[in-house]
């Protein structure tokens, strides 16, 4: 069961991770957290002839190895959480189709890993499964077929631009087990300052991101500093630093923040312009380095924020802004 205050859900039996895995492609296996990933392919099409085909692969990898050190078998999952960034989570549904789960689709565009946790989770603390599954996944050259131009046109990137990772994540939970273990949830509001640009994406999530991370400080009575780290994805250079600076004029400095999008990979050394971005950013950051520092004990606890921009090419040609959203999730070493 658990208590809710304000937006936040605080589980008193704060369902296990049992078990986690992360798989990359070549970009992925050049950066600093390449050693933490289970499964690498360098040429990115894991054995695939499209890259949409090499996503669901991709994922379902994943699925396949989370499953697999956490001792889990598919049909001993009550429910499977899962998104990507095609249309119509076209990644996961083809996914699906050779995983015997219940299967509950979602899309909150990069935020999808946190909001996939937050709902396996609420489902096991809510009495309503045993073992439950969130995923998630992106593809470099996928999304940029559908969101900006295919390989081919060759386009400009701009310093404000991220580099959509090829990479997903997956988490396997369960009622019973040891740590590490998810807390409490706040899932985020949707939050448009109105930013309209396409190539400046951590910009238009940073709001989001300072609201869900101040409302769960609200509803926690906590402070920023009680925690070991606090872990965003993906603002990227320019969204950390509006990040910091929205909460700094809300009263809250942020000393102990870190960015998937400025983990994955190494600025200095790859040409990622800004950072990371993509669903499987922050769902692949999370598997390869936060969780087992959580397991380890290296981190005791620590806040998990992913962030969305939730744009499409059409809204984005209809001249719209870009909305914002972001979900936090509380993991924790201890009970």
């Amino acid at each position: 069961m658990q208590n809710k205050k304000g937006d936040t859900l605080f589980f008193r039996t704060p369902p296990s991770v049992l078990g986690y895995a992360a798989v990359g492609g070549k970009k992925e296996s050049e950066g600093p957290l390449a050693d933490g990933f289970d499964v690498l392919d360098t040429d990115t099409t894991f054995g695939e002839k499209t890259w949409e085909q090499s996503e669901s692969r991709m994922q379902a990898i994943c699925a396949e190895t989370a499953l697999k050190k956490s001792g889990v078998t598919p049909k001993e999952l009550d429910c499977l959480f899962a998104g990507d960034l095609e249309n119509q989570c076209t990644a996961s549904n083809y996914t699906m189709r050779d995983l015997p789960v219940p299967f509950v689709g979602l899309y909150n565009a990069c935020a999808t890993m946190a909001e996939g946790l937050g709902l396996a989770a609420a489902f096991i603390a809510g009495g309503l499964a045993q073992r439950t599954m969130a995923l998630a996944s992106s593809h470099f050259c996928a999304a940029e077929r559908q969101y900006r131009f295919p390989l081919e046109y060759g386009g400009k990137r701009t310093p404000t631009s991220q580099w959509t990772a090829t990479a997903s994540g997956g988490v396997v939970l369960g009622s019973v087990g040891g740590p590490p273990y998810v807390k409490a949830v706040t899932f985020g509001r949707v939050i448009d300052y109105g930013i309209k640009d396409i190539n400046n994406m951590g910009a238009a999530m940073a709001p989001a991101a300072a609201h869900t991370l101040l409302t769960f400080l609200k509803d926690s009575g906590r402070q920023p500093e009680e925690f070991d780290r606090i872990f965003t994805g993906d603002l990227g250079a320019v969204g950390s630093t509006l990040l910091e600076e929205i909460c700094e004029k809300e009263g809250v400095k942020l000393t102990n923040h870190s960015d998937c999008g400025l983990l994955l990979y190494d600025r200095e050394q790859q040409q990622v312009d800004a950072g990371g971005s993509g669903v499987g950013c922050s769902a692949s950051v999370l598997c390869s380095h936060i969780l087992p520092q959580l397991k380890s004990g290296k981190l005791r606890e620590v806040l998990f924020i992913a962030t969305g921009a939730l744009m499409s090419p059409t809204t984005f040609m209809q001249k719209e802004s870009i909305p914002g959203i972001a979900h936090l999730v509380l993991l924790g070493s201890g009970k």
